[in-house]
This record gives C-alpha cells, structure tokens and sequence, in this order.
C-alpha cells in the first residue's frame, strides 16, 4: 500500500460509489484535503458526531458511513494517521461519565435498579468508536476496510501509548468477526482464480515466490497448499500453509523448491512437510490461526492420504543469529571465532555458499565447514533449547510450533542456502514434528512448565 492509496483502497472506493451514488451531494471527500490539516477536522468530526446519532433509520447512517468512509480512503498517510488519532482520543470512554455512574451504581437498593445500572455503565464502558466501527463493517468490503485501518494503526500504537486502547477496541471486534468457526479452509490448486494466486506471490513471507513456474511448481501433484478465508473476504487468504509430500524428514529446503526436480507419487510419500505458513492480513496481528490451520491440514491429510505417517516442518529460525550476535561476549573464544566469519555481510554468504560446493581438492575448506557446522549447531540447539522469554522459547517461529505441541526433532546445517537464511540462521533449519499421539502432551509440558520436548539426537549438540 501506497501513502496515498493502493489497488485494495481504489476496489473499495469503486464499491461504496456503486452502493452509494454521489449525485448533487456535496461529498465530504471532495471538501477535505488529502493530509487533513486542522482547520479540516472538524468536517471529520461532525461527520463522525452525524454516523454516531444515527439519524434516519439505518439507510441514512450507512450512507453517512459510506461518505466518511469515502474521504477516509482518499486521505494520504498523514491525514489517516490524523483521521485515527481523532477517533483514539475523541471518541474514547467518557471517564467522567463512567464515575457518575459507577457513584449512582452504589446508592441503589433494588435488584431491578441495579441490573439497570450495571446495563448504563457496560454502554458508557464502550467507546463510541466502536459503533462507528460497526457501521464500517457493513459497508462493501467493510471488513477488510478496518483490517487494513488497523493495519495503518499499529506502527502508530508503537510510538504512542495512546492509542492503545483503540487498538484493543479495534483487536477485540477483529477477533470475534474472524473466529475459527467463521473462517473456511481450501486447499489451493493451479486452478484457483488467478486474483488469489497473485496474493499468494505477494503475502509469501518465508520463502519469496519467484514466478509463474515457481508458484507452479509449488502447486504440484506432490504439493499441497491450503488458506483459510473469510466469507466477507473471500478473494483475500488471511493465513496459508505450503505442504510437500515426500519420503522421510526433508533437511534442506533447496530441494523442495527446486523447479527442476521430477515430481513425487503423493500416493508413495511417507511424510507430509509443512515448509512455509504466512500470515498474509497485517491488521489481524494478535489473531491467532496458525494453530488451527495446521491441526486442520494434519486432519485432511490423514483423511485423503493414509500412507503419511510423518507430519513436520522444515523451519526457518529468523532470530538465531541476531541474538548470538548480541550475546557474542558469553561464547568461548572457538564460537566467536566462528560467529565473526559469519558477520561479514555478503562476504559471509559467499563464504558460507561456497562450503556447500563439492570441491574435494580443498581440504582447507572442508576443515572449515566441519568447524563451522559442529559450532553452529551446538549454537543452535542451545539458543532453541535453553533461550527463553521468561517461560517461553526465544525464537518466535519454535515458539508457535511448540505451543501448539510439536517438538524439536532435528536440526539441518545447512537447510537454506539463500542470502536471508544465511543472515538469518546461518543456512541452518530445524525440523518441528507433529507425533499425533504427544501433541497434547508437549503443549502442556510447555505452556505450562515451559518444558522444551526434543530427540536425543538435538539434546546430544548441546554438549558440542
């Protein structure tokens, strides 16, 4: 999205101007500049104050939605973030009012009186943000208007605190429009319209979809791809999975994208690897559907193909490196010996390329990369199986795997060799299984004591 707009806002505007034909009105849009100058608020505001009265029956309060809607999307990054910090502290709780009520609340006697105080103060509690909110929703394409609002208002939130309770007002509707119950899953073929192909390539936040063929490759028979949707929402996946079918744990993810290499009998496959889950709507941050897709993949997969037995990632680990980077002074002189051939931007990823080339004449590389991988994965197993946020693991990527009952099967020097994953993690990638029969289990052990299940065969690099 663009600082003054992008093609969501443009599909948007074309809607609401169906809907809601202009003709001789004058339209609030047309009368406000695109950054919202002060002298410009109060046009906003009365035109708020006119959506929150709702005068006219419910016809007339969505044509005035429509209209505010229509000067909201015209706006540029600016006047939004001036549009919204109108609504975080203006249209807010009345705090003087809620203490009125709260002091009424306390006189009275009766069971009658003091269920209608309770009902007065639980409406004073509710900003009347909310109900502005609500009259967004019914718009067309109401629910991904205020996705991509909130979208706009979270870097906001970050650098002012207040502007959190909007937030959470904006958190909780979002979270109840977009319950597990509300949501379909698909699975995603070479036959699905090309609109929802294209967001694919572009919500793709593991591993970038590089073209046609490769989006094609990734959508073949020993593929699978799954999304959930929204019903208002259904050209837009909210959350998707890449699956490959194939025969034991995968330890490199070069090879399961490679365009080039002859397709599998997904009849044949043993293993099921879940290689990228992408959140792809940035408004419905603090919306969990991650667990859920893949307990609901697992699920079909089971179902449709019995010969898979194996359920797993191959995972990146996006803060590994960061994080040895900022602890460098606890390692040993051999582990920052090695951490500073990896610190050397570009020259750190030729560097570590080049160790994955055979070239059997050099001896020197190769003690290297044994030096290498033994430290880095000794590294690696401390960070995800020792690191914590108070109770939780470090990383957040083993964070939402263990969470939701996996545990750390193996790890793979070496797993991407792209220029992100050796940045990121120094090529290494881990495998999280799913074992159907202790998912309960290690959720427990770890939501609850923050107990971290792994195979020996990880627990043993600890001593590397």
């Amino acid at each position: 999205m663009t600082a003054n707009g992008g093609p969501f806002w443009d599909k948007t505007l074309r809607l609401i101007r169906d809907i809601w034909p202009l003709g001789e009105r004058d339209e609030l849009r047309d009368r406000v500049q695109k950054d919202l100058p002060e002298s410009d608020l109060d046009k906003i505001r009365r035109a708020i104050d006119a959506c929150l009265e709702g005068k006219g029956g419910e016809v007339s309060a969505r044509s005035r939605a429509a209209e505010l809607g229509r000067a909201y999307l015209v706006l540029n990054r600016e006047g939004r973030k001036r549009f919204l910090e109108l609504l975080a502290r203006e249209y807010s709780v009345d705090n003087v009012a809620v203490e009125r009520a709260i002091e009424e609340r306390s006189t009275i006697s009766t069971a009658f009186e003091l269920q209608e105080a309770n009902h007065k103060l639980q409406n004073l509690l509710t900003a009347p943000r909310r109900k502005l909110l609500g009259q967004f929703n019914e718009l067309p394409d109401g629910v991904k208007f205020l996705v991509d609002m909130r979208a706009e208002l979270l870097p906001l939130v970050k650098k002012d605190s207040e502007l959190k309770p909007f937030d959470r007002d904006m958190h909780r509707l979002l979270a109840s429009w977009f319950d597990i119950g509300f949501l379909d899953l698909q699975r995603i073929t070479w036959d699905t319209p090309a609109v929802i192909l294209e967001r694919l390539i572009k919500y793709e936040a593991v591993h970038a979809i590089s073209s046609w063929e490769d989006m094609k490759n990734r959508l073949r028979e020993d593929r699978r791809c799954y999304g959930f949707f929204h019903p208002s929402m259904p050209d837009e996946p909210l959350i998707f999975v890449e699956v490959a079918l194939v025969n034991g744990l995968a330890d490199n993810v070069q090879e399961l994208l490679d365009v080039n290499a002859p397709p599998g009998d997904p009849d044949k496959a043993d293993t099921a690897i879940f290689y990228s889950i992408s959140n792809c709507q940035k408004g419905l941050a603090g919306v969990s559907f991650g667990n859920f897709l893949i307990k609901r993949v697992v699920a079909d997969l089971s179902t449709k193909l019995p010969n898979l037995k194996t359920f797993s990632t191959l995972s990146p680990i996006p803060g590994l490196m960061s994080w040895l980077e900022k602890n460098s002074a606890e390692l040993d002189s051999r582990e920052q010996q090695v951490l500073k051939k990896l610190q050397n931007g570009d020259g750190a990823v030729e560097y570590l390329q080049e160790m994955f080339v055979d070239d059997p004449e050099s001896k020197e590389k190769e003690g290297d990369r044994v030096e290498c991988k033994n430290v880095m994965l000794s590294l690696c197993a401390k960070y995800l199986l020792k690191t914590k946020r108070g109770s939780q693991a470090y990383d957040r990527v083993a964070h939402f795997h263990l969470s939701n009952g996996a545990m750390i099967e193996r790890i793979n020097w070496g797993g991407n060799l792209s220029r992100t994953g050796i940045v990121q993690s120094a090529s290494i990638m881990v495998n999280y299984l799913y074992k159907l029969g202790q998912i309960e289990k290690n959720h427990e052990l770890y939501t609850g004591k923050g107990e971290v299940n792994s195979s020996s065969a990880v627990r043993k690099l600890l001593k590397g």
